[in-house]
Parts: structure tokens; C-alpha cells; sequence
């Protein structure tokens, strides 16, 4: 039996064996730390070999408050430009805006100009006249607006005449409606007209919006009906 028991050792079949060294827990923990701090170094001494490929110095941080420092000096020039630039911004509006009142204060001067000239011309015509009678001394005809007329009327008793004068007037337009020839009479028929030297009425006439004035003509007329003085006015 023991004869068989040491065959079977010494055969294919034999069980293994595994032969370990025993090493003491100091030990072991001393290995692991320097195999760590063998690591550490490696990975160290890559990254700064990895820095300085790229091209970053060991003062990034001091050139980093650098650029810091740069950026807002930058953000101050660009925020006092930008405080200029609204400043001019706000003058040039204001200056806009004053030119502007400025220019409707010259327009509105000029038409003032061209009302007080059409008046002065108009008043002028109340110096005595030449001759005797009643006389249409001034006429004047103003387009208001589309198929609006506005009129003027002066009429003076100079020379011998004395008495209060009693009649009438009315007003005669002329012109083209539709390429033929137009003419209109003053809606309602003629109108009361009283004076001693001299009188002046002003009215609205409405026509047709298509039509092309080109005269206007005032007549006045004594108590009979018979024309006593008249005028005819042209449209530029």
C-alpha cells in the first residue's frame, strides 16, 4: 500500500504543489508605497514635460492678473468712448430737433411774409382813387382747399358822391370743368352791400373739386339792379 501511495506521488497524477515565499506586512506596505510614489513621480514629471510642450510658463498666473488687468482697462476706454459717442449721439439729436423748429419757424415767417405783402397790396388800394363814383378798388381770391374759394372784397365811394350807398354784389367764377368752359354764380344770389367811403366783406364759396378756376369777377349793383362798379381777377 505505501509502495502505491508513493508511485502515485511520484506520477503525472500527483496532486500540485505551489510553493509561496512568506514576506512580512511591513515589508509589503514599504514596496506599495514606493511603487506609488514611483507612479507619482512619472505622472509629475509628465505634466510639466506636457506644460512646457505647450508652451505654458510656470508665471501663467501672474500673466493671467496681467491680461485681467488689461481686460478692464479695455472695458473702461470702451465704456468712456461709448459715453462719448452717446453724448454726441444726444446733440446731434438736439441740434436736429433745432434746425428742424428752426426751419418750420422760417417757413411760417415766409408765409407770414407772403400774407403781410398780399394785405399791404390790398390796404394800398384805400387811398383816395382817382375819379368819382363807386369803385371795386381790390379783389383777391385764395384756394383753400379742394372746391373751396376764399375771397376778399374792397369797394370805395370817392369824388362827388355823397350818401350812404345800398346795393348788392355777387361773384362770378370761371374756368374748365372736364376740358369745357365753366361758369358759377355765388350760391344764394347776390348779397347785401352797404357803405358811406368804403367797405370791405370776405366770404367762402364752394364749387366742384374738378373744376380749373381761372377768373373771378365781382360786380356790384345799386337798389335797381344796374351794374354800378365791377372787377375782373385773373388765376395764376
Amino acid at each position: 500500500m505505501r509502495w502505491k501511495l508513493l508511485l502515485r506521488r511520484l506520477s503525472v497524477s500527483a496532486p500540485r504543489v505551489i510553493v509561496r515565499s512568506h514576506l512580512p506586512w511591513p515589508l509589503r506596505w514599504a514596496v506599495v508605497a514606493v511603487a506609488l510614489g514611483f507612479s507619482a513621480a512619472i505622472a509629475l514629471w509628465a505634466f510639466e514635460f506636457g506644460r512646457e510642450i505647450a508652451g505654458l510658463d510656470r508665471n501663467q498666473a501672474q500673466e493671467l492678473e496681467q491680461l485681467r488687468s488689461e481686460v478692464g482697462r479695455l472695458r473702461q476706454e470702451r465704456d468712456s468712448a461709448q459715453a462719448v459717442a452717446n453724448t454726441a449721439g444726444s446733440l446731434l439729436t438736439a441740434e436736429r430737433a433745432t434746425q428742424q423748429r428752426l426751419g418750420e419757424q422760417i417757413r411760417g415767417l415766409e408765409t407770414e411774409g407772403q400774407v403781410m405783402k398780399s394785405d399791404l397790396a390790398f390796404f394800398e388800394r384805400l387811398l383816395p382813387a382817382a375819379g368819382d363814383g363807386l369803385q371795386v378798388r381790390a379783389l383777391r381770391a385764395d384756394p383753400q382747399s379742394p372746391g373751396q374759394l376764399r375771397y376778399q372784397l374792397l369797394v370805395m365811394q370817392s369824388g362827388r358822391a355823397t350818401g350812404d350807398f345800398n346795393g348788392r354784389y355777387e361773384l362770378l367764377l370761371g374756368g374748365t370743368l372736364d376740358g369745357r368752359p365753366w361758369t358759377f354764380a355765388m350760391p344764394g344770389g347776390p348779397k347785401p352791400l352797404q357803405l358811406r367811403q368804403s367797405t370791405r366783406v370776405e366770404g367762402l364759396i364752394e364749387h366742384p373739386s374738378a373744376v380749373v378756376l381761372k377768373t373771378v369777377q365781382a360786380r356790384v349793383t345799386d337798389a335797381q339792379g344796374e351794374v354800378r362798379a365791377s372787377h375782373l381777377l385773373r388765376l395764376p
